[in-house]
């Protein structure tokens, strides 16, 4: 069943960030997460869309739970708020410590005007 579904990118396999980013999801603690639009444009994939199912990978990529999505829009970063970095789940405080944080894993600068695809979602099945 999980290979109906496209994966749902939460750092990268066989990282400590994967293992803490599943581990929050499945904790309930994150409910959100962003992307660069420019990645997106890139790999030709479009914003997700309310009710698009992913399956989401553990840290040895394996599958462990459908994830849905319940909002996904692209933004410029001068729009996310302190309650979207709280629901991404690492302990974001403030939008400084969110941008901070993106700055270091997508290895280039979070300007107001830089457009990140903010999607929430929840888990539907645990595999």
């Amino acid at each position: 069943m999980t290979d109906v579904y496209p994966p749902f990118g939460l750092g990268y396999p066989r990282t400590e960030l994967r293992r803490q980013l599943v581990d929050a999801v499945l904790a309930g603690e994150k409910t959100a997460t962003a992307g660069l639009w420019s990645e997106y444009e890139a790999e030709g994939e479009a914003v997700p869309s309310a009710g698009d199912r992913f399956v989401m990978h553990d840290f040895d990529d394996e599958p462990v739970a459908i994830v849905e999505v319940t909002d996904a829009q692209r933004v410029p970063a001068s729009e996310i708020d302190v309650g979207f970095a709280r629901d991404e789940g690492e302990g974001f405080e403030s939008v400084e410590d969110w941008r901070i944080a993106h700055e270091e894993f997508f290895s280039q600068p979070i300007e107001p005007e830089t457009e990140i695809v903010a999607v929430r979602f929840r888990v539907v099945e645990t595999i």
